[in-house]
């Protein structure tokens, strides 16, 4: 079964159209990257399949059920690119986790809560942040918070929107080493990247995405030109301005 079956999704925001006819089926268990230049319509594609954003034509189908209420949502975890304003309201850090465990008709979250919320906490490197309030943290303090929130629910579909950014180099490494043992329970996982980094031996296929359509599906593309040699460790594409064309034509930039 495909944990993820999206046919002919077209996407309009502000009478533009920003993911234009795409076709996406991840196995489950795979370990999928979205890539694409800024603008290239990742984000908004992957809350297009979560029900996020409306699309306007195709469908949808998440861990085998039509998008909406027949989609086992308590075991999706979704980390969005930056934690939603608070309205003032005073939040901490493992109030946010355990919010994770709440979903549908659960009004109250189950009796092993904290250690479950702590147990998330601690696997990101925040466990002692759990009562500080969120509106206090860092960019990146928050976007571990978050990403332990999504882990709370032992997901069996994962979506991440740049989970890593503002997040130094050893806790990405954590977190991936996370993911890998998510994996091997059969977890499947969409990571849109701007840059595969600490994630390369995780990916099991890429998809590059340009002004809304697929341009490649299959093993992340190499790199090409100078930066192609072997000194430098991670990939990203570079932005296009020119129209949309029929066939793919992506370039790609080491970085150290």
């Amino acid at each position: 079964m495909n944990a993820i079956e999206a046919v002919g999704v077209h996407v309009t925001l502000g009478g533009q159209p920003i993911v234009r006819g795409v076709d996406l089926a991840v196995p489950t268990g795979q370990v999928l990257a979205l890539l694409g230049a800024n603008g290239s319509g990742k984000s908004t594609l992957v809350r297009a399949l979560l029900g996020v954003v409306p699309h306007v034509s195709g469908t949808v189908q998440l861990l085998g059920a039509p998008l909406g209420p027949r989609v086992p949502w308590d075991r999706v975890g979704y980390v969005p690119q930056r934690m939603a304003a608070a309205g003032g309201v005073p939040t901490t850090a493992l109030e946010v986790v355990v919010s994770g465990m709440l979903h549908g008709r659960r009004l109250r979250p189950p009796r092993d809560r904290r250690p479950r919320a702590l147990a998330a906490l601690d696997a990101l490197g925040v466990a002692h942040l759990r009562d500080r309030r969120v509106q206090e943290l860092s960019g990146g303090q928050q976007q571990r918070v978050l990403i332990a929130r999504a882990l709370v629910r032992e997901p069996r579909l994962l979506v991440l929107d740049e989970p890593t950014s503002g997040i130094d180099l050893p806790t990405q490494r954590a977190f991936v080493d996370t993911l890998s043992r998510l994996r091997d329970t059969g977890t499947t996982v969409v990571v849109v990247l701007h840059e595969i980094g600490p994630f390369a031996p995780l990916i099991d296929r890429a998809v590059v995405l340009r002004h809304g359509q697929v341009v490649h599906d299959g093993p992340p593309p190499p790199a090409r030109g100078e930066h192609g040699d072997a000194g430098h460790d991670h990939t990203h594409p570079h932005a296009d301005p020119e129209p949309p064309t029929d066939g793919p034509d992506l370039t790609l930039e080491v970085t150290p």
